[in-house]
């Protein structure tokens, strides 16, 4: 079987001129894959390439090999990087929605606010045919070229947290500037519960606090903490969990079905036990981030289950412009609605078992 070489002379330039050469464990190889995430190695997608780099070559026998690049030094961002994917510059990358959403906006169906409850739901509806539907639909777009292997956790959930005041309903978010991500979505959520929605890169969130330029943002609670957001301003926090922090990752689908059937199974067995280990970093991990939190100031709110819901009925315009302003908004969306509902019947006929 030939050797999968197909990293192209910049990447190659990048590679020797950082002295980063292919040891010759790797060169005997047969496939020997590029893994991108543009994060660092406290992130949960580090922790979620570790287990599957571990899990591929040991369960391959040494027959596939994978390099793990952290950050930009082979692409910069969501668009960049899915292209490099397509030509197949880059083997295997993750992305959130918010960087897939201008390729494929019909991703942004999972940053749908409250449709996901809980962890539980969200994880099996993830590990079901809704990520299946994705990854067909995603293969038409690309030219068969982007391949969704699998949908896991990068950061836990999404909440809205500000410098100025605790939030305990919609109301209390009324004329805040909310960061957002460039995507729609994300934008319209902020403007229906009455906030200003002020697109800020990630890099100059924490000066943004600062300087007032924004005044709260919807993120998770490692993000927050790992960015140090407290020391910029950032000092309440409300536990409305309205999205789940999907990571979608894929793999050049060249790539893939180059490899043979046993290393194909090696590859989907591999992504599952990579979806596990982030479907956990982030529950682990948020422990200390909340003691964290409250160690520096900051002010936590649970709403109740009555607040909960006035947040979600706010939510409803949401729904109607994805459905109204994305192609086959109505499809994905009772696609996803679906998969929640038999989630939660599956999970309640499971309750019935296992509380007796």
């Amino acid at each position: 079987m030939f050797m999968k070489t197909k990293i192209n002379n910049v990447i190659a330039a990048t590679l020797i001129g950082a002295g980063v050469l292919l040891s010759g464990a790797v060169q005997a190889a047969d496939f020997n894959l590029r893994a991108v995430a543009n994060s660092n190695e406290n992130d949960e997608d580090y922790d979620g390439l570790v287990v599957f780099k571990d899990f591929i070559e040991s369960h391959s026998n040494g027959r596939i090999a994978m390099d793990i690049y952290m950050g930009t030094q082979l692409c910069g961002n969501g668009v960049e990087c899915l292209e490099a994917l397509e030509y197949g510059s880059v083997d295997v990358y993750i992305s959130t929605t918010g960087g897939a959403a201008s390729m494929y906006p019909y991703v942004q169906v999972l940053d749908l606010p409250y449709l996901l409850p809980d962890d539980r739901v969200a994880e099996r509806v993830l590990e079901g045919d809704f990520t299946r539907e994705l990854r067909k639909q995603i293969l038409a777009d690309s030219g068969n070229s982007v391949r969704l292997m699998t949908i896991g956790n990068t950061g836990g959930w999404r909440n809205f947290a500000n410098t100025k005041r605790t939030v305990k309903t919609p109301a209390d978010l009324n004329g805040l500037k909310m960061r957002t991500v460039v995507a729609d979505l994300p934008q319209e959520l902020v403007r229906a519960m009455g906030a200003s929605p002020t697109p800020i890169p990630w890099g100059d969130l924490f000066t943004s606090f600062q300087t007032g330029v924004v005044e709260g943002s919807k993120n998770g609670i490692t993000d927050i903490m790992g960015m140090k957001f407290t020391e910029a301003g950032l000092k309440y926090l409300t536990l409305d969990g309205h999205a789940y922090m999907s990571a979608l990752w894929y793999m050049n689908n060249d790539m893939f079905m180059d490899m043979p059937e046993d290393l194909r199974r090696v590859m989907v067995d591999g992504f599952s036990a990579l979806q596990q280990a982030t479907f956990a970093s982030p529950k682990r991990k948020s422990i200390k981030a909340y003691q964290d939190f409250a160690n520096t100031g900051g002010i936590l709110y649970v709403p109740t289950p009555d607040e909960k819901a006035q947040f979600k009925k706010s939510a409803e315009p949401v729904y109607s412009w994805f459905k109204g302003n994305i192609q086959d908004g109505d499809k994905w969306f009772n696609l996803l609605s679906a998969s929640a509902a038999k989630a939660e019947k599956e999970i309640a006929a499971e309750y019935a078992k296992d509380l007796k």
